[in-house]
């Protein structure tokens, strides 16, 4: 509950326009890697900025890059603005920042700042397919188009075929511009120093500056929704409530599962990446596994389950990427119930209040019938034939006995020779 006052704290839009006169900018960083959560924060800034009236939006970038899906989106959202957009190269813009860079109006870089290497790699950090190679230089060349700018540079970044040996890209090299290149060949508009500089080059050092902070609350958005953290959180999770299971009561290890299951819908809530539908989904699929405890055939818990499964891939946009992170954390829990079974002989405890674990053993003192062991020896007179079974008398009580081998006639003398259970042997004596 306090960080969702946070976060709607820190997304209260700014209403500086009506109360003050004069020209008005926006100075919203994108900093550290692109990733999801960023989306949020600069869609926020751009509504916060809107909501101003604010006449300029400089985006001060540095990042080494970061996911091409979430560039893809937060380009989209650069372009749907009808503000005027500035990207000011404060350090770097490599990858995906640079892809980001080109959709603004205009670009400025710091004296020494660069801008490019723009190739695309998987997480393992080798070249992507020929598929997503594709896409992503059609992407980059349409950005420098749509900024009227030459696209053999853009291509340049992101392909490393492209021969450009005149601005340090010879074939088998990636462009990468520095502030000199980049306002020779019209990547950037100028180079500048700092923001007052800038502002002073496009004419806005009246301007009344307003900078965009992230709050708490999408700062650890962007930290949940980061591609390394996500499948440890969810490893976090599934660990804590396996260890829970092989522990009494409710303890540490299940408070930080939980808490990693919380942490993870939070943070992609936040960062606009899942919905309120797929808690309800994930929360009616705990409801599904709890009563297959009490009820009989497996449909509820297979279905519980499957929505639990559903909800987290919901919840993080990219299919792919979260089914990668949800078999991690699959292989951890089982890989620590098996330690947990094989290596320290433990046993589930959660199951202990549901299971019936009484037994009705002989070594508990339970017996389906008494044995007469004092039977043994005594000796009596067949009632009926024993063809091998029949009845005795001993001492005026009728007895079922079986004979030992054969046939015994009726009215013959006969003695117990063993008791087991309600057997009871007799042989006749001779």
């Amino acid at each position: 509950m306090l960080l969702l006052a946070v976060s709607l704290i820190g997304s209260m839009p700014f209403n500086t326009k009506a109360q003050g006169e004069g020209e008005i900018v926006f100075v919203i960083p994108i900093e550290k890697e692109v990733e999801k959560g960023l989306h949020a924060f600069l869609s926020r800034g751009i509504a916060d900025a809107r909501e101003a009236g604010a006449d300029t939006i400089v985006f001060q970038i540095d990042t080494p890059g970061g996911l091409v899906d979430a560039a893809g989106n937060i380009a989209k959202l650069l372009d749907s603005t009808e503000i005027e957009t500035v990207a000011f190269v404060d350090n770097r813009a490599l990858s995906a920042g640079a892809f980001i860079a080109l959709h603004a109006d205009e670009i400025y870089m710091v004296p020494n700042g660069t801008m490019g290497a723009a190739a695309v790699i998987d997480q393992a950090g080798n070249s992507a397919d020929e598929k997503a190679q594709s896409y992503w230089l059609a992407a980059m060349r349409s950005a420098a188009e749509t900024s009227g700018r030459n696209p053999q540079y853009a291509l340049a970044m992101a392909d490393k075929d492209v021969d450009l040996p005149e601005v340090g890209a010879a074939k088998g090299e990636l462009l990468t511009l520095d502030a000199r290149t980049a306002e020779s060949i019209e990547y950037s508009e100028g180079t500048v120093s700092n923001m007052d500089e800038l502002l002073k080059e496009i004419g806005l050092e009246d301007a009344e500056v307003i900078s965009v902070e992230e709050t708490f609350a999408e700062k650890l958005a962007r930290f949940i929704t980061n591609p390394v953290v996500v499948p440890i959180l969810l490893s976090l999770a599934s660990l804590g409530l396996v260890i829970e299971l092989y522990s009494p009561g409710f303890g540490v290890a299940g408070s930080i599962g939980l808490a990693s299951l919380l942490l993870f819908f939070y943070g992609h809530l936040v960062a606009g990446l899942a919905g309120y539908e797929t808690l309800i989904l994930f929360v009616i699929g705990v409801g599904l596994i709890v009563a297959e405890f009490f009820l009989p055939g497996g449909i509820a818990g297979i279905l519980g389950l499957g929505a639990i499964i559903g909800s987290i891939l919901m919840a993080g946009g990219d299919v792919v990427a979260m089914g990668t992170s949800l078999l991690i954390a699959m292989a951890v829990a089982i890989i620590a119930m098996v330690v947990f079974v094989k290596v320290f002989g433990k046993k589930m405890k959660l199951f202990n209040k549901i299971i019936l674990k009484d037994s009705t053993s002989t070594e508990g003192g339970y017996v389906s019938n008494v044995n007469r062991l004092e039977l043994i020896g005594a000796t009596g007179v067949t009632k009926t034939a024993l063809r091998p079974s029949g009845t005795i008398v001993i001492e005026d009580e009728r007895i079922d006995a079986v004979s030992e081998g054969g046939f015994i006639g009726q009215n013959k003398p006969v003695r117990v020779v063993k008791v087991e259970g309600s057997r009871t042997v007799v042989r006749e004596i001779e």
